[in-house]
């Protein structure tokens, strides 16, 4: 009597429940995958730890002021004309620190002149007043204006509180605010190119 052959049946149940574990399997590894490759790029807390940036100041006319995110601070970049340049001299006896002496926010060596900055024209700072942590606006245009006295030379006005500065980010005298407005650590990549957030030694 020979035996009949029987077809092996297949529990579809399981077959089904094979395929879901292996797909998810798969997704599990991609997901496993991503973030080891995003772990590559800067995190937003290292940025904001103070990674340094590029910038270009190619764009930025005489006259003009460019604003650029370093640290969730704004910094300026100002390209000030030979007028602006010449009214630092004549500000330097109305100014609280025309030296920048102070050191609650200490001045690089390289920014320690008139014009507070490695190449005269260029002016590099944090625009935060050092009064309260506003942000100063721009008043280039010299002369009697609102909230500011008739011999205007030109520079910034914090509104909050009063506190002005000259185009070197010197504060005037007898203002709320304590200090110079801040310059951070900076150098040049090349001529355009400026690098914020270390200096050429580091």
């Amino acid at each position: 009597m020979s035996e009949a052959t029987v077809a092996p049946t297949v529990d579809n149940s399981r077959r089904t429940w094979l395929i879901t574990s292996c797909a998810m399997g798969g997704v599990g590894a991609a997901a496993v995958a991503v973030p080891f490759v995003s772990s590559f790029q800067p995190s937003e807390k290292a940025k904001a730890a103070g990674a340094a940036i590029e910038v270009d100041i190619s764009g930025v006319q005489p006259g003009e002021k460019k604003v650029v995110e370093w640290r969730g601070k704004p910094v300026w970049i100002m390209r000030r004309t030979p007028e602006q340049l010449a009214s630092l001299e004549t500000d330097e006896p109305l100014l609280a620190d025309p030296n920048s002496e102070r050191n609650a926010f200490p001045t690089p060596e390289y920014a320690k002149n008139r014009h507070r900055s490695i190449k005269p024209e260029v002016l590099v700072a944090i625009g935060i007043c050092t009064h309260l942590g506003c942000s100063p606006g721009d008043k280039f245009t010299p002369g009697a204006q609102p909230s500011l006295p008739a011999d205007w030379p030109g520079g910034f006005l914090c509104a909050c509180h009063g506190s002005t500065f000259d185009l070197a980010g010197r504060v005037f005298k007898n203002k709320p605010a304590p200090d110079n407005l801040e310059v951070p650590p900076h150098y040049y990549l090349s001529d355009n190119m400026l690098m914020i957030g270390e200096d050429k030694k580091a």
